[in-house]
């Protein structure tokens, strides 16, 4: 009789772990990013739409694209006249080009929500943007950049294989057409994931890297410049999981792997006509 009556207990401590295991994992919130793009040089009209939707492919992100200051290098946009322009954002990726837009105090609107816990990622021309005389810009993104060689197809040297960022990339893999940024300067927090040769010395130039900027982390590459080369599987699933690794969260637990389907429906939007695509959703422009 003590058996029977230990042995219904124990049945009746287990139904709880059973109904507990049993239950689905609530579905985890999706990452809220802004991405924040326009200005001279590039076809930021296509490659909103090859960020959003090949990032979205590879991670739980749904986006707020702010698309302003047409084709130019000076223009203060709209966006960063707010102080709050990035509450209620988990991260800001920063595919801009406003080399010309070098008033101090307006970069550092730009520069507070960073400082303070914004996480970023930061894509080719935005290096190349908000130059105020000093360091103020290069600060925030890890690397000073003053020029660019020649555009030609170049390759990557991955420098940190075993990286999160980096794991999935090849040791060498090229860049199809290319704008490579030279790289003078280093800052102390910042790390070098991958390098690529300048055409005229073969110097190593800097392409790839993290930073630490205040109490936010930083991800950004300089490769970007044609949208062949940022369509690249490859190329976004960097992206992906440099974005994952600046939010703090283990990229091979959030990372998902595309489908070969899903990567040529990217790779159309190199050249596909303006007026057949969709708008991003939630767009601001």
């Amino acid at each position: 009789m003590r058996t029977t009556s230990s042995l219904i207990c124990l049945i009746l401590m287990l139904v709880p772990l059973v109904e507990s295991a049993a239950q689905p994992k609530p579905a985890e919130k999706p990452i809220r990013a802004l991405l924040v793009t326009g200005g001279c040089c590039h076809d930021y009209s296509r490659q909103k739409l090859i960020l959003t939707r090949g990032i979205s492919a590879r991670a739980n992100v749904v986006w707020t694209v702010v698309h302003q200051g047409g084709t130019t290098t000076d223009t203060e946009i709209p966006l960063y006249r707010d102080e709050n322009w990035a509450r209620g954002f988990d991260i800001v990726v920063h595919n801009e080009c406003f080399s010309d837009a070098k008033d101090p105090a307006w970069v550092e609107r730009i520069l507070k929500p960073h400082r303070e816990g914004t996480p970023a990622v930061l894509i080719h021309c935005a290096m190349h943007s908000y130059r105020t005389g000093g360091d103020q810009w290069f600060e925030f993104v890890g690397l000073q950049s003053p020029n660019h060689g020649p555009h030609f197809a170049y390759k990557v040297e991955n420098l940190q294989p075993e990286h999160p960022i980096m794991k999935l990339l090849p040791d060498n893999w090229e860049a199809p057409k290319g704008e490579l940024y030279h790289s003078i300067k280093l800052f102390p927090k910042a790390t070098p994931l991958g390098q690529a040769r300048r055409i005229s010395d073969n110097q190593p130039q800097t392409c790839i890297w993290t930073n630490e900027y205040g109490k936010c982390r930083v991800f950004g590459t300089t490769i970007g410049h044609y949208n062949v080369t940022m369509a690249q599987p490859g190329y976004l699933d960097m992206v992906a999981r440099g974005l994952l690794w600046a939010l703090k969260k283990n990229p091979d637990d959030h990372f998902r792997a595309t489908d070969e389907k899903t990567n040529a429906e990217i790779l159309k939007l190199i050249d596909a006509p303006l007026e057949e695509l969709k708008p991003v959703p939630e767009s601001m422009e």
